[in-house]
């Protein structure tokens, strides 16, 4: 029987002390030029003191032109170097693996943010996307790979790709949204290049040692469950990714598509051999007996969102005690503030349904 206090190792030789990783969380805390802020190191850092086992942080995007919100953390330059050594020395030194999430927003880049109109894999009225060129998508894909080498250079303990939630990447992943006739669109094969390029890419620039993970989510944005089952499926034939992340909205829910309802969506996944690459799921995770409903469903970590803005020790919380539960919302705007979050955080907040009393 696992607990959530037992310690995890990855195929890489890297450990986890515990069974809990802080998700990455749009907070729009740090400034406008990607450089960490005082108040993201402040949420993070506390994060890492509250026992998360892992610590990841909020997409960082990997090019300027990636931005998909205001206050967002870089690392597309060298300039927000110094910021990340900070982050990724103070986390590791609470014995938690410290971990940055790349990403690019893609089609989902504000125009008035940016500058300029966002990108995408094909041209995207609804959003006044352009198409990107075979020689923007290399350069993309150069650019991740960056990214990962300036993680590492940083001293974090890995990345994860953010290859979920209607970003870039599940761009092009998306037959709906990528209708491109070159090796990267078609076939659920040549829309997932990109994908795998930059995996083994960062494998090849950073090495064995080096924590890899990829996020994929199954549903919305233009997903197929079958499909995002079968990348899966492909990723652990690679075999060079340490962990997967499963984001499923809600690990309790029932698969949108009605094909798939003759099981859960947390059993679609479970039910796949994942060898010696570890995996995680997020979604609605807000108590002891949700921890361990997962890790007995054979889920090997769980990645804490809502719970880990709300209770910056959750981890210990439930180690502590197993029925534990995530304190009722709404809660006050000084309550998250003194749990590390500040204003904007707090403000940023307010767009989730019931969360913040209102002034």
């Amino acid at each position: 029987m696992i607990t959530p206090d037992q310690p995890l190792k990855f195929k890489n030789g890297q450990g986890m002390k515990n069974r809990f990783m802080l998700a990455p969380m749009t907070n729009q805390q740090s400034h406008e030029d990607g450089t960490l802020s005082e108040e993201e190191f402040h949420w993070l850092t506390m994060r890492a003191k509250g026992q998360f086992g892992l610590v990841m942080t909020c997409a960082s995007h990997v090019q300027e032109i990636g931005k998909g919100f205001s206050g967002q953390l870089g690392i597309w330059n060298d300039s927000h170097l110094e910021g990340h050594e900070r982050l990724a020395n103070a986390i590791k030194a609470q014995n938690s693996l410290g971990v940055v999430q790349l990403h690019h927003a893609g089609m989902r880049s504000p125009k008035e943010l940016i500058g300029e109109a966002p990108v995408c894999p094909s041209i995207n009225e609804k959003t006044g996307a352009r198409e990107l060129t075979l020689e923007e998508v290399e350069q993309l894909k150069i650019d991740f790979i960056l990214a990962a080498e300036r993680a590492q250079k940083a001293g974090y303990d890995g990345v994860e790709i953010h290859g979920a939630h209607g970003y870039i990447l599940a761009q092009f992943l998306s037959a709906d949204i990528n209708f491109r006739t070159d090796a990267y669109g078609g076939s659920l094969e040549n829309r997932s290049k990109l994908i795998f390029d930059i995996i083994e890419g960062i494998r090849q620039q950073c090495g064995a040692d080096f924590l890899l993970g990829l996020r994929l989510s199954p549903e919305r944005f233009g997903m197929k469950l079958s499909e995002v089952k079968w990348l899966v499926s492909e990723i652990i034939k690679m075999n060079q990714v340490d962990f997967m992340d499963i984001s499923l909205w809600d690990v309790f829910k029932e698969p949108v598509e009605k094909e798939e309802q003759h099981k859960s969506l947390l059993k679609h996944f479970t039910d796949l051999d994942f060898g010696d690459i570890k995996w995680t799921v997020a979604g609605n995770i807000a108590s002891g007996n949700d921890v361990n409903a997962v890790l007995q469903a054979g889920v090997d970590f769980v990645s804490i969102g809502k719970a880990g803005i709300l209770h910056h020790d959750f981890p210990q919380k439930v180690m502590e005690d197993a029925g534990f539960e995530a304190k009722a919302t709404p809660v006050s705007k000084d309550y998250l503030i003194h749990e590390g979050l500040s204003p904007t955080f707090v403000n940023y907040m307010k767009r989730w349904p019931n969360f913040v009393i209102e002034d």
